[in-house]
């Protein structure tokens, strides 16, 4: 994981977020950048001080807004986990302040402003150690757009530091039992706003999102049979049937380009894998007579799919390319290996195994074998990992105590911790979307 402390390339740019956007001239666009890798031991974090944002055409402190946008520009760079943020009860939350005393490395200086045609939200940085304003970013939008216009702000930061746009405008669905039975339930990545998609009052279980994040799918026992649903995220009130056989329909794989799905059924005898379309149809069958074949999930190039069997005697991994149905075992150690999850950059998947009576997240790239290392450590059941859109972190499942969490932890193994904490009940099955357009 690789990060630019050099963000001196960091240009302004306007946005009208419902519609066009236009670039104005860079500032030192070709400056030599200086890369760290965040995975060694001995690197530190960035510090960074996030005053509170001031309103342009009414100078004076800042409002109850301002504060709000800074918290939440805050909590979602801190989200990623490469920053440290000053508490700014340090330096009130003002604009003005000895910087260098506090350790800050940069200072995001954010503004806002509002009109009857609505908001404008910007942000500059602050070189803190060449004591030099750089160039920022300004959006402009609906009052109502306030948060995504903040959101924004955040992951273009991200990307100036890390070459890579953020993932706070993402979204996580999962399971919880808060309501007394198992439902689904929509959240940004930041945990805010969570959101009840199912109201069956029945076991809804393996949410799935589609490649561009619009689409939910995910089964549910309420008419008596594990059917397959999905429901459109852009409106709340349809939700259609997508498999109905009898028997298991479970746990879909969209493919990246959307068009197809792959999907356990157990309407032939033993659950195989089906290569199916998004309204339902049936297009080919993958596997036959080969046990338990369950949990696939795509490679980003749309060739090939992860998935489990048993054939081998215990749940393992395998791989298939979908053209020609060659299929290659990536498992070999530990006595169950189940739940791959393919990163979005396409190198490493993510499964849980069995290790020592516990169950424990690892990765490994499935063009070496021998490369399985494990993610997770301490004392729990570490389950269900799904990649964030920038193969930088992990969701997951985690179960200890009789009670059932869902955390976040990155790649490395690092920066373990509790999401969704606002959301009563166990919560289990994590996925994570891509990138909200």
């Amino acid at each position: 994981m690789k990060f630019s402390l050099n963000v001196k390339s960091f240009f302004l740019l306007l946005v009208i977020i419902s519609v066009t956007s236009f670039v104005l001239p860079l500032n030192n666009a070709h400056a030599e950048r200086v890369y760290i890798d965040l995975t060694a031991t001995d690197v530190r974090k960035v510090v960074v001080a996030i005053p509170y944002f001031t309103q342009k055409s009414i100078p004076g402190p800042a409002s109850a807004k301002g504060q709000e946008m800074a918290a939440l520009l805050s909590s979602a760079l801190d989200f990623h986990g490469f920053v440290d943020i000053i508490n700014p009860e340090k330096f009130g939350g003002q604009k003005e302040s000895d910087w260098k005393a506090l350790g800050a490395d940069y200072v995001l200086m954010g503004q806002y402003d509002t009109s009857s045609s609505g908001m404008l939200v910007e942000g500059r940085i602050l070189d803190v150690s060449e004591d030099k304003m750089l160039a920022g970013r300004r959006y402009r939008g609906s009052i109502k757009q306030q948060d995504d216009m903040v959101l924004r702000l955040c992951d273009a930061i991200v990307k100036e530091f890390t070459g890579e746009l953020g993932i706070s405008r993402s979204r996580i669905a999962f399971v919880s039992d808060g309501s007394g039975s198992k439902e689904v339930y929509v959240s940004d990545a930041l945990g805010r706003h969570p959101r009840q998609i199912t109201k069956h009052r029945r076991l809804v279980v393996s949410p799935r999102f589609s490649a561009d994040g619009r689409y939910l799918s995910y089964s549910s026992y309420h008419s008596g049979n594990q059917n397959l649903y999905v429901t459109d995220l852009t409106q709340s009130k349809v939700t259609r049937a997508l498999s109905r056989h009898k028997g298991m329909n479970m746990a879909p794989a969209w493919s990246p380009d959307g068009k197809k799905i792959v999907i356990t059924l157990s309407k032939d005898g033993s659950p195989d894998l089906y290569l199916m379309t998004p309204k339902g149809k049936i297009l080919e069958r993958l596997t036959s007579k080969t046990g338990i074949n369950v949990s696939p999930s795509w490679s980003p190039d749309g060739k090939r799919i992860a998935f489990v069997s048993d054939r081998s005697g215990r749940p393992q991994v395998y791989m298939m390319d979908v053209k020609s149905q060659r299929t290659q075992r990536l498992t070999f150690q530990g006595k169950e290996n189940a739940e791959p999850s393919w990163s979005a950059k396409g190198d490493l998947i993510a499964y849980s195994s069995l290790v020592d009576g516990r169950y424990h997240i690892f990765i490994m790239d499935p063009e070496n074998l021998s490369s399985a290392k494990q993610v997770t450590s301490g004392w729990g059941d570490f389950e269900s990992p799904s990649w964030s859109p920038d193969g930088k972190q992990i969701i997951l499942s985690r179960r200890r105590n009789g009670r059932q969490d869902i955390c976040s932890i990155h790649k490395n193994g690092k920066g373990i911790r509790v999401l969704f904490r606002n959301v009563k009940g166990n919560k289990s099955y994590p996925q994570w979307s891509s990138r909200l357009k």
